[in-house]
């Protein structure tokens, strides 16, 4: 399992998950850096992870490539114009290596890359101000976006272009699927609004005491969010109530939140779950432990940085990511592969 963080000071951050076997301690499993230096030029804003291949992006202007399996960079992406806001790969559920990265920018554009290698298929605007957070269908075919202008869009991955807009009540900053991609999470403030994805109903709001700066999906409907109340919080989306809570699972905001344990881990794994503070602190809890009471974190790493991102991947595959040359003008009329 690999973890990716981004910093306001410019640093990316790699780690991989590692049991300590030969440790009694309660704290059983360890995170081993794998590489730290400044890879961009600007506070990075946004990470990505799957596979074996992850992607930063940044307020200036570019994003950057990483091979997990060898720490390498692969070096950056330069199709833009304006800030990169969000990052998120496409995996269809049989395949262990992404097949499209996506990105959002400040200027309300999406871009659709292929992975094999890294070319840009795609550019379309979505919205007229910037993008706050960017969120892709299980099937590939479309993705939700919220922006600055208020708005929510939804766009059409197969042909590239926006097919649906509603403008909201109040600005959302976060917008997340459910695994199965029956449902969508919008977060607005500290409100958290769980919908249909059929026809975008709202279902019901969860209400946090304080603002919502990060969300992350889980098993069984259970959704992770993190802020400013320094906790992480379980809400039951079947429920609409608190499944359990981290109290102060770290001394400042909470700005990333990943589940680590999704896929192919075994009956008996630990239900994992990261987190990032801009405190620095990088923790890895085992959700299960938190229903009796505040657990200890298994492992952490100290990166002494503002931390604005994480992301992380626990699949293997033994394909490399390369990064290619502008794909010619006739593939980019298409879109995702599907």
């Amino acid at each position: 399992m690999s973890l990716i963080a981004g910093s306001y000071e410019r640093f990316i951050w790699g780690f991989r998950l590692k049991p300590l076997t030969h440790d009694p301690s309660s704290q059983t499993l360890t995170l081993t850096q794998l590489f730290s230096y400044p890879s961009h030029t600007a506070p990075i804003t946004t990470v990505a992870a799957a596979g074996p291949v992850a992607a930063s992006g940044s307020s200036d202007d570019t994003i950057h490539i990483y091979e997990l399996s060898s720490a390498a960079s692969l070096g950056p992406l330069h199709h833009f114009s304006s800030s990169i806001t969000s990052l998120i790969f496409y995996s269809p559920p049989n395949l262990s290596f992404p097949r499209n990265l996506l990105s959002a920018t400040a200027d309300g554009s999406i871009s659709i890359f292929d992975t094999e290698p890294f070319v840009l298929l795609k550019s379309f605007r979505s919205h007229k101000k910037g993008i706050n957070d960017l969120a892709v269908h299980p099937s590939g075919k479309l993705a939700l976006s919220v922006s600055r202008d208020g708005c929510l869009a939804m766009s059409n991955l197969m042909r590239g272009k926006r097919s649906f807009c509603c403008r909201l009540g109040k600005e959302a900053t976060i917008v997340k699927f459910d695994g199965s991609g029956d449902r969508f999470f919008m977060v607005s403030e500290e409100k958290i609004g769980v919908h249909l994805a059929e026809d975008a109903r709202l279902l019901f709001e969860l209400e946090n005491e304080k603002r919502v700066l990060c969300a992350a999906p889980g098993e069984s409907g259970i959704l992770f969010t993190g802020g400013e109340s320094r906790s992480i919080t379980a809400w039951d989306t079947n429920s609409g109530k608190v499944a359990y809570c981290i109290e102060d699972a770290h001394s400042t905001r909470v700005k990333g939140i990943v589940v680590l344990t999704k896929d192919g881990g075994v009956d008996d794994d630990p239900y994992l779950v990261a987190s990032a503070s801009s405190d620095g602190f990088i923790r890895v809890w085992d959700a299960r432990m938190a229903i009796k009471g505040k657990p200890n974190p298994l492992a952490e790493a100290n990166t002494k940085s503002r931390l604005t991102c994480l992301a992380g991947s626990s699949l293997k595959s033994s394909k490399r990511p390369q990064i290619g040359k502008s794909a010619p003008k006739e593939e980019q009329d298409s879109a995702t592969k599907v």
